[in-house]
């Protein structure tokens, strides 16, 4: 079973959104393909700015609502530090 995890996009019209998957490489492929979320639809090209793993679904949708509640300043702070610590 793979692991949750909690990922932000950012879109060709700079906006961002944050979905969970437990495959990430086929959500990327699908939201890439318009075939994701209805919102990233016609937004494409998308890229992948954070991924955040979770222990469990329950977890991931946890960490989902919270970021969603994050100011667009907050989130790209959270991306910034994500790519600092690779």
């Amino acid at each position: 079973m793979k692991a949750w995890v909690c990922y932000l996009l950012q879109c060709a019209d700079n906006t961002l959104y944050c979905g969970i998957t437990n495959d990430l490489n086929k959500r990327l492929a699908a939201h890439n393909a318009g075939e994701g979320a209805k919102y990233t639809r016609g937004r494409s090209p998308l890229k992948l700015v954070y991924q955040e793993s979770c222990v469990d679904k329950s977890a991931a949708l946890r960490r989902e609502r919270e970021i969603k509640s994050l100011t667009r300043a907050e989130k790209l702070l959270l991306c910034r530090v994500e790519q600092k610590t690779r």
